[in-house]
């Protein structure tokens, strides 16, 4: 039996963030209905911005976020399309919705009056800056609310350099799973309790709780953005090889190991040296630079698999900085199923990331493509009970497509 085997979810939601929500809970076994407004959730049409092609055959910038749903096109602005709404979750044992707090007030769908009519639903709504201050009913995006309210922007870069151009929906997936959990722990309180909850997750609390060891350690005098040149320990940063590729080496206990990374680099005549040999008094003499260019000026005489070799050999954690035509060829991401290939009926296949929780229970998650804008209106309003006359109905009024 899959996890959530028997949950339903209905969804009003957009972009990435909070759709990629009941994306996650479909893997895990619950069946999904994304309610639409009959322009479509505009992540349908932002492949352009990503440089990618869209059409109702191929679509993979939507399916990110939107596989294995139900897909129902409902104006919630007409009372056919509200009171459909309405009879969805009726019987749904999760809202999952991007829509801000006014807007869903607006429309007659705010928790206040979804948790009078239905007691037992879980309401889950991601935020930009979370439900209370100035800021609550500001628009919030990955970009903003994540990446500079969070600090990431003017943190995550080479001291001296410009800012951080991150990936496009960084954040907004880290949200994702904070919602997530948060769902699933309110499904298990529902069983003690028999009532559902309001669970909310912003961008911002979001990048804040990232961002844990930077806004403690700031404090304490710890400056962020920093050069590689300065790290506080040397043998936890970035360096080049030969071969001109950025790597990394992790070697969190700096004073252990310091007479063994000397020996690999070949300069055993440092091995004692008051300077450099523990932590505490590089970063106390100011130090860093100076271990550091002596570091580098070793690596940088060997090529990338060379090294590659050398750390693994000696234990030491090390990787190189993977392209992204790297990733999609990782051999231990498919033996994991980190990435899978989705077929297309255009005959395309594109290699999506999976969800990174695992069930024994469950195996590889299904994950079927999405389809076209209302694709199971139809379906779905039969399923609850409506008859081909008030559908067509509905049509003439606008309440769907």
């Amino acid at each position: 039996m899959k996890p959530l085997q028997g949950i339903k979810v209905v969804e009003l939601t957009g972009f990435y963030a909070a759709p990629t929500v009941p994306r996650v809970l479909s893997e895990w076994g619950a069946d999904v209905i994304k309610i639409e407004p009959l322009t479509g959730d505009p992540s349908r049409t932002q492949a352009g911005v990503f440089n990618m092609p869209y059409s109702d055959e191929e679509n993979p910038a939507f399916d990110i976020a939107n596989v294995n749903k139900r897909f129902v096109s409902l104006n919630l602005k007409t009372e056919e399309g509200k009171e459909a709404t309405y009879k969805l979750l009726e019987s749904a044992d999760v809202l999952v919705t991007s829509y801000r707090s006014k807007a869903l007030q607006k429309l007659g769908f705010s928790y206040e009056e979804l948790s009078k009519r239905f007691p037992k639903l879980i309401f889950a709504q991601i935020l930009g800056f979370g439900e209370n201050g100035p800021e609550k009913d500001t628009a919030g995006f990955d970009a903003t609310a994540y990446v500079c309210r969070g600090g990431i922007l003017t943190s995550m870069t080479e001291k001296g350099e410009s800012p951080l151009n991150e990936v496009n929906a960084y954040g907004d997936f880290q949200a994702t799973m904070c919602l997530v959990s948060g769902i699933s722990a309110a499904l298990y309180a529902r069983e003690k309790t028999g009532l559902g909850d309001k669970v909310t997750v912003s961008l911002h609390h979001t990048a804040l709780f990232m961002m844990n060891i930077a806004i403690v350690s700031s404090q304490y005098g710890n400056e962020y953005p920093k050069s590689r040149k300065e790290v506080a320990n040397p043998f936890n940063n970035t360096y080049k090889s030969k071969d001109d590729r950025w790597f990394l080496f992790c070697a969190p206990e700096y004073n252990r190991d310091f007479p063994k990374v000397m020996k690999m680099i070949g300069r055993e005549d440092l091995i004692g040296n008051e300077d450099y040999s523990t932590v505490e008094e590089v970063n106390k003499r100011g130090k860093n630079r100076e271990i550091i260019e002596i570091i580098e000026k070793e690596l940088v005489k060997k090529n990338l698999d060379e090294l590659m070799t050398l750390f693994k050999e000696n234990d030491i954690a090390n990787e190189k900085g993977y392209t992204m035509e790297e990733i999609v060829n990782d051999e231990q991401a498919w033996a994991n199923d980190c990435i899978r290939k989705i077929q297309y009926p255009s005959g395309n296949e594109v290699v999506l990331p999976t969800n990174p929780v695992r069930f024994r229970s469950l195996g590889n998650p299904d994950m079927i493509p999405s389809k076209p804008l209302g694709y199971h209106t139809e379906e779905v309003l039969r399923e609850y009970g409506y008859s081909e006359e008030f559908i067509e109905q509905m049509k003439v009024n606008k309440a769907i497509k």
